[in-house]
């Protein structure tokens, strides 16, 4: 278990924010949904407990300061913020300079992917990316290719899209015959995916990875916080918004010998300039511990309601598809796809009955995109939802979302005509 915050003595008055109580998690739980409303999407957006609330409050007291000043505020700010570092370290499992904060998830993963493919110039121009990572893995490795072009150096397969199967699932026997190609810089690999849920092959990449010496970077964004993540990895990211830290937070865990290079202008933060907030990094320390205490418990009511949603969704509902490894696959998270049905159009009616889900890709839903997850696996990509189940989700709200679902279903494809078909 991590060091309680701050690890490193702090100045005299500086906060220590309350640990856990000794049976567990904070009974005062996550901040409820609107009243009447059941949250099911807490993918990327999990709702802060009371604890990490209290933190963030309590810091925004004390850690306001600049951490770079030499005052007595900026030291305060600075135990505080090497506090937070101390924190994820101990749960990665690496030293604590080896942690860096970002100022997103999607900063830490692209400042994974780009600052090793340019320090690994000198190979090749090679990432290795398994179809179903995150837009920002899949972009970033694009621009690597591009960046490298531009600067030069020796040639290589560029960027490397590796297949998955119909559970959305890497192909390990491919990845691994692509990360042995000449002029490979890097590879890149999500601990499980984040809108179906199955779990990748992370120890056979490693393997693969590790005798090619080509570093591996996993994105543990969707799994950190609510099951154990896969070891074996040189660099690894997560988002602090998927345990339910209270804002906006990246973390980038780079073990030694991996060879960096920033792209950004010169700045005392050398790999994220402007540094983070200091309060938002000390509240998602302590949502992550908390998430950390609570996992297992969690996990196990969680995959027993997504076990009970899968089986419900699939008798009860017509024409759909629900995706996704049934049993190697995160506890909470659940995807299906309903034919002859506009998703906009089925979120928006859940919307209205009640219910906040997600549809499309987890990380460019806000366009109501077809998948490219989907798209990648081969399954039904229209009429799309995923469920993300935040802590503390209950039994009745799960049955009553199944209740009404099916005549919600009906009536959008009533509404588009397509009934009887």
């Amino acid at each position: 278990m991590a060091a309680v915050i701050p690890a490193t003595p702090a100045p005299p008055g500086a906060p220590r924010p309350a640990a856990a109580p000794a049976g567990g998690p904070d009974p005062a739980g996550p901040a409820p949904a609107l009243p009447g409303r059941v949250l099911l999407d807490a993918a990327g957006a999990a709702p802060p407990s009371a604890r990490a609330r209290a933190a963030l409050l309590a810091a925004l007291d004390e850690g306001w300061s600049d951490p770079r000043r030499l005052h007595a505020e900026g030291r305060r700010a600075r135990a505080l913020l090497d506090g937070a570092r101390e924190s994820f370290a101990a749960v990665l499992g690496v030293r604590t300079e080896d942690v860096a904060l970002a100022p997103s998830g999607t900063a830490a993963l692209h400042a994974g992917v780009l600052t090793v493919a340019r320090g690994r110039r000198r190979t090749g121009d090679g990432v290795v990316v398994g179809a179903v990572e995150r837009a920002a893995v899949l972009h970033a490795a694009e621009h690597a290719v591009a960046v490298h072009a531009r600067e030069g150096g020796p040639g290589g397969p560029g960027r490397v899209v590796v297949p998955v199967d119909g559970q959305g699932r890497v192909d390990g026997g491919a990845l691994a015959e692509a990360v042995g190609r000449p002029g490979v810089a890097l590879v890149a690999l999500q601990h499980a995916n984040g809108e179906v849920g199955t779990r990748q092959p992370v120890a056979r990449a490693a393997a693969a990875a590790r005798a090619a010496r080509v570093p591996l970077l996993v994105d543990a964004g969707a799994a950190l916080g609510h099951e154990a993540v896969a070891d074996g990895w040189d660099l690894l990211a997560a988002d602090a918004a998927d345990w339910g830290a209270p804002g906006p937070l990246g973390v980038l865990a780079v073990r030694p010998g991996v060879r960096r290079a920033p792209v950004a202008p010169e700045d005392e933060d050398r790999w994220f300039p402007g540094g983070v907030s200091v309060p938002l990094a000390l509240a998602a320390a302590v949502a992550l511990e908390e998430a950390l205490d609570a996992a297992a418990a969690q996990g196990v009511a969680r995959r027993a309601l997504v076990d009970r949603l899968r089986a419900r969704v699939a008798a009860e509902v017509a024409d759909v598809e629900v995706v996704g490894d049934p049993v190697d696959r995160l506890p909470h998270v659940l995807t299906f796809s309903c034919l002859y049905v506009d998703g906009e159009a089925l979120v928006t009616a859940l919307d209205a009955a009640g219910f906040a889900v997600g549809s499309g890709s987890a990380c460019t839903s806000s366009a109501l995109e077809p998948s490219h997850v989907l798209a990648a696996m081969g399954v039904l990509t229209h009429g799309n939802v995923r469920l993300a189940l935040p802590v503390g989700t209950r039994a009745g709200d799960v049955e009553r979302f199944c209740d009404v679902l099916p005549g919600l279903v009906a009536q959008v494809r009533s509404a588009l005509g397509a009934t009887g078909l």
